[in-house]
């Protein structure tokens, strides 16, 4: 029998265990194709040359993280095949035949695994091409036409990205099979991820561990205002090193310090399962860190989608709070404006008031732009443009010491705390008491550079100092006389020392920043693949340890244990195994959504409330998966006895 039909006839009868490989590997594959695909076609045309640059940046960048899940996954999953095969690959030497041969039946066969799964991949991702169209659409909220073709340069692109990666692990399990002795291949499983661990060595990571995942979540939400970044990289480092920390030494103490308990051992007959945890967990915790660490970047991902989408609509409220805007050193601006706009279409609303200019010279802060226009509010003006625009005002009268500043909101800040600098104004200093971003005055808050609100007593001493501005705004009731009405007024603009007329327009019909509705899908796609991966790293694991554990419940069944308390044995031992990575994985996400919820300036615990629900129904439907295959291999295992 020649290498290539033995290979297969391995890949045909093991075809039941490489099926959650292949169909993770395929899951991953269809995403990945499905991402080159729209990148390849002329779908966000419709959104605009800029929009549609912006969106393949961010498709380009999720393809970046996919290829870099799909290298270390490949890498998981490829050692999980070889370790399951070496012991049987071991009794082909016994048989007559080489390493060298052995390794290519293995490099054949893993070969048939791959290309199955590319071909589902790509198959399946074909197929639903269209509705991965629509669903990105929907979730995005994109007017986007749907189309069905699909791309050969992605085909191309994701068949080679794939194929270069599993080709090397292949080559790299088929450099370790020749290298190999017979007792390696035959013991191989009994040394996997194994440490013999002493318990003071436990103790000391124990503590590590848990200092460092405190210093991590520390650095998570600490304020800043320009280590921002610097904090945030820190706390990704520490989150990791400390759960890989947690799961090899404080666990496995907690664990053995409950072991000890004979009172909680042997109630219900826990020794059956509490020390095979105990083992396990020494056994694979760096696959249950990895999973763990994994279900927070699948929580982040999901709460930062929702949170761009939610940042995104406020800011297009913002912007649209007022259709014109007008600011003019002409004291009669309120009257030419509402000339021209007489007959050409109603208003919603409007208001005016009056702004003060002092000299920038005499008006200083740390991050101001003296290139820009600064302008100062009375605190009763911007009352009254609150109440003509209904929106609700809240804010006290600021003391004469203390002013509001009025500012605008952005897709993500990372100024985080809440300490405002001093600012002077005519050599006098005042306190930022309140950092507002209500848009009392729309678009006006972020084209200026700065709007500060001081007291009514204190606007009138300025008065006599600075150049007096004034402000009109006008909200259309009718936006299809936007055109008409920006023809009319663009007529007295103007920008000389007699006459400075300066208008803003937002048009209602502009699509500029729809490419953020993007990340809003993009994340759940994203939330999906992290979440049904570590599920999938979770049941190949515990699925290949069942194979160990045959020649265990052999000996109990014969000790007279009934399989009903083997299989409550079994699910016992299993969902603890999944319940340890959810347990760190909602304490950690808890910090970083709230990070990101700072960052964003948003209440974001409903959307983590959410995300772990959605996590724990994903960990549960694999755990069941889990348990039943695990019973399924010792009952086989018993009948075949």
């Amino acid at each position: 029998m020649n290498i290539l039909r033995l290979a297969f006839l391995n890949f045909k009868n093991s075809f039941k265990n490489y099926l959650s490989l292949m169909l993770s590997l395929a899951f991953t594959i269809l995403v990945f194709f499905n991402f080159q695909n729209l990148i390849y076609s002329d779908v966000f045309t419709l959104l605009g040359e800029r929009n549609k640059d912006y969106i393949d940046t961010l498709l380009k960048i999720c393809i970046a993280v996919l290829m870099c899940f799909l290298f270390f996954f490949l890498w998981y999953a490829t050692n999980v095949f070889l370790t399951r095969r070496k012991r049987e690959i071991g009794i082909y030497i016994f048989m007559g035949m080489s390493n060298q041969k052995i390794g290519s039946l293995y490099l054949v066969e893993i070969s048939f695994v791959g290309m199955t799964a590319l071909v589902m991949g790509i198959g399946f991702g074909a197929l639903f091409s269209g509705l991965f169209q629509m669903i990105m659409g929907a979730v995005s909220d994109l007017a986007v036409d749907v189309h069905f073709g699909i791309s050969i340069k992605a085909i191309k692109m994701t068949s080679v990205s794939f194929l270069c990666m599993y080709l090397f692990f292949a080559l790299k399990g088929f450099w370790n099979i020749t290298r190999s002795s017979v007792l390696n291949m035959i013991l191989a499983a009994k040394h996997n991820e194994y440490l013999h661990v002493k318990p003071i060595v436990l103790l000391l990571k124990a503590v590590l561990g848990a200092g460092v995942l405190i210093l991590g979540y520390y650095y998570a939400n600490k304020g800043g205002r320009y280590d921002t970044l610097t904090n945030a990289l820190w706390a990704v480092i520490l989150v990791i090193i400390g759960v890989y920390l947690l799961f090899g030494g404080l666990i496995p103490l907690v664990f053995q310090l409950l072991v000890s308990c004979k009172g909680f051992l042997y109630r219900g007959q826990r020794c059956l399962w509490v020390n095979q945890t105990i083992f396990r967990m020494r056994k694979n915790y760096r696959t249950y860190a990895m999973v763990c660490i994994m279900g927070i970047c699948s929580v982040t991902a999901l709460a930062t989608g929702f949170a761009m989408r939610s940042r995104y609509e406020n800011m297009v409220a913002f912007n649209n709070q007022y259709t014109f805007q007008f600011l003019s050193n002409q004291s009669d601006i309120a009257d030419t404006t509402e000339a021209l706009l007489d007959g050409k279409g109603n208003v919603t609303y409007q208001s005016a008031l009056c702004a003060l200019s002092p000299d920038s010279e005499r008006l200083l802060a740390t991050y101001m732009d003296v290139s820009q226009m600064h302008l100062l509010l009375s605190y009763s003006d911007l009352v009254r443009a609150a109440q003509a625009a209904g929106v609700t005002f809240t804010f006290e009268e600021p003391a004469d010491d203390e002013v509001y500043y009025l500012s605008h909101l952005v897709l993500m800040s990372f100024i985080t705390n809440g300490e405002a600098e001093p600012v002077t104004i005519a050599d006098k200093t005042y306190r930022q008491t309140q950092r507002i971003m209500i848009p009392y005055l729309g678009y006006l808050q972020k084209e200026l550079g700065c709007l500060y609100v001081v007291s009514d007593k204190e606007y009138e001493r300025l008065q006599a100092q600075s150049e007096v501005y004034y402000i009109c705004n006008y909200k259309l009731a009718d936006d299809t006389v936007f055109w008409e009405v920006r023809a009319a007024f663009d007529t007295i603009v103007s920008n000389t020392d007699e006459n400075y007329t300066a208008r803003v327009a937002i048009d209602p019909y502009s699509n500029e920043g729809e490419w953020i509705k993007s990340l809003h899908s993009l994340c759940i796609f994203m939330f999906l693949v992290f979440i049904m991966a570590s599920g999938c790293i979770m049941f190949m694991k515990l699925y290949n340890d069942s194979f160990e554990e045959i020649q265990r419940y052999t000996v109990l069944r014969k000790l007279g244990f009934s399989t009903g308390t083997l299989s409550a044995s079994i699910a016992h031992e299993l969902v603890t195994a999944y319940l340890l990575p959810f347990a760190v994985m909602t304490v950690s996400a808890y910090f970083s959504v709230l990070a990101l919820g700072k960052m964003m300036r948003a209440d974001l615990f409903e959307i983590y409330v959410v995300s772990t629900v959605v996590v724990s129904a994903v960990f549960a439907a694999f755990c069941g998966l889990s348990i039943v295959a695990y019973q399924k291999t010792l009952l086989s295992a018993r009948d075949r006895r």
